[in-house]
């Protein structure tokens, strides 16, 4: 790749026409950016489409029209950079060339003596964002998918321009909101409401004719008809603002994401700098970051869960799905109630929940109503879908309600015997070909079916909690699972937009089984000798999303002890049974309060006298990975090393500047002093270096 040319871009042509605009006496430019795909490829910058835009951009201005406006194909403003040509660039001289040829062309909008305008019609991300930011005015579509600049994510800094216009025009609070916590909040977009109620657009308008109500608007404008105004930045609250964002991320990343610093770096700069001294700050972060572990970690991590996670690896063909048309629930606890309601949103089809008495039926369906009400009142939901949703979800104390469902899943306690009990009831009543489905975290389906006649329709449905906000679906293949049931779960898991792994029979599956070798190894720390707190604080440099003991909290001390119970009559020799953890479970107390140690839990602990440091813990910790994915691979639970990552992402919220789990373990040098070999080769996730 030269300097200016990526050979594999998708090159974005930036289309000019001339558009007559009642009452105004020169026709307006109008320039539409289009890849020649249909909306599911959207607009992207390469080297390339930057050269088009510039190309039009020259056009235009020679033609003095009264405005340039710039709009995207449809449902599609832009969405960036071209990030697949990243790892193709040489050295960092052409990585400096990128920034400063999209600050450059994009210049020339904010620079035009002709008024310019951005009718951002469709999602708008990272350089697709910043080109509006450029413009003088900005319209924006209602129907717009999403607002965002999320390059914080993937180690990346908003590199043109947006680190220095954004503030200038929102103000610094909102700004470092949209640079850095979004992005770092599971990549937070903004909705088109919210974008201009922080000021990024002018005007909001409908999306039905949305472009021709845009050139009508800016006519206005030009006209001087439309006055724009826009609030006055306050600089005194800067620096204090930009510190507060620093202690935040020193306290849940230290250090561990380059990018996120940079930014910060990038947002003090704008304050004060002229644009162009900051745009050239911008260039230099860009071309440092471009050559970084985490880049490539990040990059990695976002293919993944946008190309791997709509074809998961091993599933059948869709062909053989059976419709579905109904769904019961066994059960109506907590989980069972997120799980009606995600079913009959999704599918809009009948749910039915059942549970052992009417009270706890009643509580179900009512908690399914409140959360439906909570939307509507919210604004998130119009009252004629909420009296549908009302309609679609029932409760009985009689599973013969389940008689004509097609999907069956249960969400009750987690021992075996109960949940064969509950299938063999079940077999006697639902129809030949229903699917039967658990939501167990960590027992055997090949168990749970081995007593039933049609062992062959029962499947691993493993949701993660809380149900409505992570991704992750792991479907389970017991070894009689056959392929029309296996369909079927993976076409109920797309319809409702979950991303789906397909897993192996194998004790606790991926996600929990990887947790609890983890958390195992820390608590075997604290087991030795070592204090809560140095246990707890080992980890932070990998910055993950919660230190171990906030996460163990989260599962739950019971739950994690039972997961832990169930490996270690899998895996006695790796997986460790710990009495403290059982003293925690059984006290009922949190071992965090307020994000300190509760000082009661720890009175609790029984312990050696052989406490390691934070670096013996977190390299246990990472050994324990490493070896555990191994041997997972070994044994086929998985069919690659991506879907270990891809569940650690989606399932526990394991960053992309990790690349989920196994680019770190390789770039540390882990993965071959524990297993002998990388999990990736190089260049995969990393420098090719």
């Amino acid at each position: 790749m030269s300097a200016l040319t990526a050979p594999n871009e998708v090159v974005t042509r930036a289309l000019l026409r001339q558009v007559n605009v009642p009452g105004l006496d020169r026709p307006a430019a109008l320039i539409t950016l289009d890849n020649g795909f249909d909306h599911t490829k959207p607009n992207t910058f390469g080297p390339g489409g930057l050269s088009s835009l510039d190309e039009a951009i020259t056009a235009a201005l020679a033609a003095e029209p009264a405005f340039i406006a710039v709009t995207g194909k449809p449902y599609i403003f832009c969405v960036g950079a071209d990030i697949t040509s990243l790892p193709l660039l040489a050295d960092r001289e052409q990585a400096l060339a990128i920034g400063q040829l999209g600050h450059r062309v994009f210049a020339r909008l904010k620079d035009s003596q002709i008024p310019t305008f951005a009718f951002v019609n469709g999602a708008a991300m990272g350089g697709g964002l910043e080109l509006a930011l450029h413009c003088h005015y900005r319209t924006l579509s209602a129907g717009a998918a999403a607002l965002a600049l999320p390059e914080v994510s993937l180690g990346l800094i908003p590199g043109w321009g947006g680190t220095q216009l954004l503030p200038n025009l929102i103000g610094i609070p909102a700004a470092t909101q949209v640079i850095i916590q979004n992005p770092l909040m599971q990549n937070k977009m903004l909705k088109p409401k919210q974008a201009a109620e922080l000021g990024i657009a002018d005007v909001l308008l409908e999306p039905a004719d949305f472009v021709e109500r845009s050139l009508e608007w800016a006519a206005g404008v030009v006209r001087g008809e439309v006055t724009v105004t826009r609030p006055e930045v306050d600089k005194d609250m800067w620096a204090g603002v930009l510190y507060f964002a620093r202690q935040t991320l020193d306290q849940r990343l230290h250090g561990a994401v380059p990018s996120a610093y940079k930014a910060l770096d990038l947002l003090e700069t704008a304050k004060d700098a002229d644009f162009a001294a900051g745009t050239a700050a911008e260039d230099e972060a860009l071309a440092d970051l471009i050559f970084s572990e985490e880049l490539r970690s990040g990059l990695y991590a976002f293919d993944l869960v946008q190309r791997r996670a709509k074809r998961p690896a091993g599933a059948p063909d869709k062909g053989l799905a059976r419709p579905v048309t109904k769904v019961g629930i066994v059960g109506a606890g907590l989980m069972a109630s997120q799980l009606a309601l995600l079913f009959a949103r999704r599918l809009q089809v009948p749910v039915v929940m059942t549970d052992l008495d009417q009270a706890r039926v009643d509580k179900g369906v009512g908690y399914v109503h409140t959360q439906i009400e909570k939307q509507v009142s919210k604004g998130r939901m119009d009252k004629g879908t909420a009296a549908k949703l009302y309609g679609l979800v029932s409760g009985s104390v009689d599973k013969a309600a389940f008689a004509e469902a097609d999907f069956v899943i249960e969400a009750v306690f987690e021992d075996l015997n109960v949940k064969k009990q509950v299938w063999a009831e079940l077999e006697k009543i639902v129809k030949p070909e229903a699917v039967l489905a658990t939501n167990t975290s960590s027992l055997s389906i090949t168990a749970m079916a081995a007593e039933l006649e049609r062992p062959e329709r029962v499947v691993g449905f493993h949701f993660f909690n809380p149900v409505a906000v992570l991704p992750l679906l792991e479907i389970v293949r017991g070894e009689r699972t056959d392929d029309a049931t296996l369909a079927t779960a993976f076409a109920v898991g797309k319809q409702l937009k979950k991303s789906s792994v397909l897993v192996a029979d194998a004790p606790a599956f991926v996600v929990n089984r990887l947790l609890t070798r983890f958390l195992g190894a820390i608590f075997a720390a604290v087991d030795a000798g070592t204090p809560l707190e140095v246990a707890n604080r080992a980890v932070d440099p990998l910055g993950l999303p919660m230190r171990p003991l906030a996460l163990l909290q989260l599962v739950g001390p019971a739950v994690a002890y039972h997961v832990g119970g169930t490996l270690h009559a899998a895996f006695p020799e790796r997986f460790g049974i710990s009495e403290n953890l059982k003293r925690i479970a059984d006290s009922g107390q949190p071992i965090v309060v307020d994000d300190e140690i509760n000082a009661e839990v720890a009175k609790l602990l029984v312990v050696g006298d052989q406490p390691l440091t934070e670096e013996q813990v977190r390299q246990n910790a990472l050994d324990a990975l490493a070896q555990e994915i191994r041997l997972m691979l070994d044994e086929g639970v998985v069919a690659q090393a991506q879907d270990i990552d891809l569940c650690m992402i989606l399932g526990a919220g394991w960053p992309f500047h990790l690349g989920g789990v196994t680019p770190y373990l390789d770039r540390t040098g882990t993965s071959e002093r524990v297993t002998g070999q990388r999990f990736l080769p190089r260049g995969v996730a990393s420098l090719a270096g």
